[in-house]
């Protein structure tokens, strides 16, 4: 249990951060404050359950992330776990790790971030807890979402014939932490552009495309791209039992991405196909409705790329060329355990 002090230092950070009408109208019955929060259960839905954790020196370093950034990033991959099976969030439980280079104007910070991103996808901060760490900071953010009953969106959907699709570019994050960390070769890195940075440091979850993908019934399989493209399109393959073919001319490469790498001397499908932490979506759906659903996202003003088909065969995930050459690609990603 928390020692006053650590009650008192919660309260700063959370204290009248949303108001009760806000709280009351997201179901919550108790928030922070007790052994427990009570929230309503929501009739007619499924609860989806996520959790992510974030730890100093492996997910994020000073040189990468300003500390409201991190808090943000936190509660946001947690919401593109959401996402990605089409529900909506609605409930955070945020557990703290704090060393003692972390004081209290760096944790209001960090808190800052959590309830920026609360705020953007209405999500009620419920409770969670605090405790001390030796070394490093560790941000632990349990999320609850819904969806409706029996229509969750999984990696398990895909059918031989889909059209692969992604709801936003790629590479963008792996870009902007490439140039924001130091040189290997310790000479200085080129600054790499706004839009790179920002899509490192302040993803944007695709809440708002994974429900027009299950309430309109064209979603089939989905699953966010939190670890890289390849990987994520690994896991729909082999949960599915399908072959992924994507096109590399129809992979969306964006502007700043293709001029940055140029000037690192960096080959941009790298940080495309293997980068990771974009949190767009990832899936496939059905041939026929694809044209709906390119005027549908058009009309919201959202980016929709399709960038390949399923095809009947054992897992696997190949890229075809203009030429049509196809290339094997490996299940490779962001492995948190990897040596080196």
């Amino acid at each position: 249990m928390p020692s006053p002090d650590e009650f008192e230092r919660i309260r700063q950070w959370t204290d009248q951060r949303q108001s009760a009408e806000f709280l009351s109208s997201s179901g919550v019955r108790l928030g922070i404050g007790d052994d427990a929060a009570v929230i309503g259960a929501p009739c007619g839905y499924d609860l989806l359950l996520a959790m992510d954790t974030m730890v100093e020196q492996v997910h994020f370093r000073s040189e990468t992330m300003e500390d409201v950034d991190v808090g943000y990033k936190a509660l946001a991959s947690n919401v593109s776990d959401i996402a990605a099976m089409g529900g909506l969030p609605s409930h955070a439980l945020i557990s703290v790790s704090i060393p003692p280079t972390w004081g209290m104007e760096r944790m209001k910070a960090l808190y800052d971030g959590i309830y920026q991103c609360a705020k953007l996808y209405g999500i009620a901060i419920v409770g969670g807890d605090t405790t001390a760490a030796p070394m490093d900071l560790v941000v632990a953010v349990t999320l609850v979402g819904k969806v409706e009953i029996g229509r969750a969106l999984t990696r398990g959907g895909a059918l031989p014939g889909h059209l692969v699709f992604v709801t936003g570019p790629v590479g963008l994050s792996a870009a902007g932490l490439y140039g924001m960390l130091p040189s290997e070769a310790g000479r200085p890195m080129p600054q790499p552009p706004e839009r790179l940075v920002r899509a490192h440091r302040r993803p944007v979850p695709s809440v708002k495309a994974g429900r027009m993908l299950l309430e309109r019934g064209w979603g089939r399989s989905l699953n966010d791209v939190s670890d890289g493209l390849i990987s994520e399109a690994w896991e729909i393959a082999e949960a599915s039992g399908i072959r992924l073919v994507l096109r590399d001319a129809g992979l969306p490469l964006s502007g700043e991405l293709a001029a940055y790498a140029a000037e690192c001397r960096m080959n941009p499908l790298d940080w495309m196909l293997y980068g990771g932490e974009d949190y767009v979506l990832l899936g496939t759906a059905d041939r026929l409705d694809s044209e709906a659903m390119k005027e549908a996202f058009r009309q919201e003003g959202l980016p929709l790329f399709i960038i390949g088909e399923t095809e009947e065969g054992k897992p696997d995930v190949v890229l075809e060329t203009e030429d049509g050459k196809r290339k094997p690609l490996a299940k490779r990603g962001y492995n948190h355990f990897a040596k080196g």
